[in-house]
């Protein structure tokens, strides 16, 4: 089976479940977001592009920036990054500062709000233009440049 098989298939399983959830209305520009929609694609090792659904239609990353900060986090310190964020699982929300608190300001994972924060201050400690690099960062990973959205930004703040 080729992967736009495999990828179809995956789509068509998933997609009588999409729409039934809410967008993040508390962020309104988000909640402009149909939640009816659904994309999903992969890259092969040669390049070769396959996907289904509304895998063309740009969306915002949100929380997935998480894993690219800590990704350049890693270039640039190596090992280092786990003296200032931890690698266990939380058990508790994203947003929470209960652990945080408890654990003296060590945030448990880089994964939680807390943790992100945590290495977004090393990539400005050590980035230089750490939103460039980030943007560098996930643009040689896609097909297209990577933008931050002013909309989204402003909506966020």
């Amino acid at each position: 089976m080729d992967y736009q098989t495999i990828l179809e298939r995956v789509h068509a399983a998933v997609k009588p479940l999409i729409g039934s959830g809410k967008v993040a209305s508390y962020i309104p520009e988000l909640a402009k977001v149909s939640p009816d929609q659904f994309g999903i694609a992969i890259v092969d090792l040669e390049g070769r592009v396959y996907q289904a659904g509304d895998a063309e239609i740009p969306f915002s990353i949100q929380s997935i920036s998480k894993l690219f900060g800590l990704t350049l986090a890693f270039h640039l310190e190596g090992d280092s990054v786990w003296s200032r964020v931890g690698r266990e699982p939380s058990g508790t929300p994203v947003n929470s500062l209960v652990q945080l608190e408890q654990e003296r300001g060590r945030p448990r994972n880089p994964f939680i709000n807390a943790g992100a924060i945590a290495v977004a201050d090393r990539l400005l400690s050590q980035a230089g233009d750490a939103k460039a690099q980030i943007l560098a960062l996930l643009s040689s990973l896609c097909r297209e440049p990577i933008r931050i959205d002013a909309e989204v930004a402003q909506s966020e703040a």
